[in-house]
């Protein structure tokens, strides 16, 4: 088995899952926008969202966990949240609102949910670009620019968001080396499977 990435406080963390034995996690459109709500009510207290990317039947996003512990208050105590439990959190609490409402029983994600920790610039760079040309690669676009169920457009418009938008923008210095870097990401990636195909 391959050794899965703890969760470590600071980390920059490419986190993606798919669901069980390749099953849609998104049955519908509306599941959408219920992963993102869901995912801004377990994982924003604990990390920043820098991309995101939901397929069909997998997702992708990168996160940098914050550097400082995390605590809630209830009535008799108060609590320090764990990354680890947040994420188990976050991938219950979907799996069984999609189980009731479309009336399935037993896991919907693989576990455990596949992570990489992203360890210097240059990765931190390409990861975002993999994430947002995804769905083009997956054939579920002909144009990754377009497609609706990833933040690749929310850095470009002026549109709210949990996004860390402009640490994102200030990473690749403006909006313009934003997209040429996503351009020239896409060509260099057709360009090895064009050759590794000879």
């Amino acid at each position: 088995m391959r050794e899965i990435a703890p969760i470590e406080k600071g980390s920059y963390y490419h986190i993606y899952n798919r669901g069980i034995n390749g099953e849609d996690i998104f049955k519908e459109e509306k599941n959408y926008d219920f992963f993102l709500k869901r995912w801004t009510n377990y994982i924003e207290p604990i990390a920043e969202t820098f991309a995101y990317c939901l397929l069909k039947n997998h997702f992708h996003v990168l996160v940098h966990i914050k550097d400082e512990d995390v605590f809630i208050e209830t009535e008799t105590q108060k609590k320090l949240l764990s990354p680890t439990l947040q994420f188990s959190h976050f991938f219950n609490s979907y799996a069984q609102s999609i189980n009731k409402v479309y009336t399935r029983t037993g896991a919907l994600f693989e576990h455990p949910f596949r992570r990489k920790l992203i360890d210097n610039d240059a990765y931190f760079s390409r990861v975002v670009a993999y994430i947002h040309t995804n769905p083009q690669k997956h054939g579920f676009i002909e144009d990754f620019r377009f497609y609706p169920h990833s933040s690749y457009g929310r850095m470009l418009d002026d549109q709210p968001t949990f996004i860390s938008k402009d640490k994102l923008l200030y990473w690749f210095n403006n909006k313009k080396t934003y997209t040429e870097f996503h351009d020239h990401f896409k060509e260099e990636m057709e360009y090895r499977s064009l050759y590794f195909e000879e």
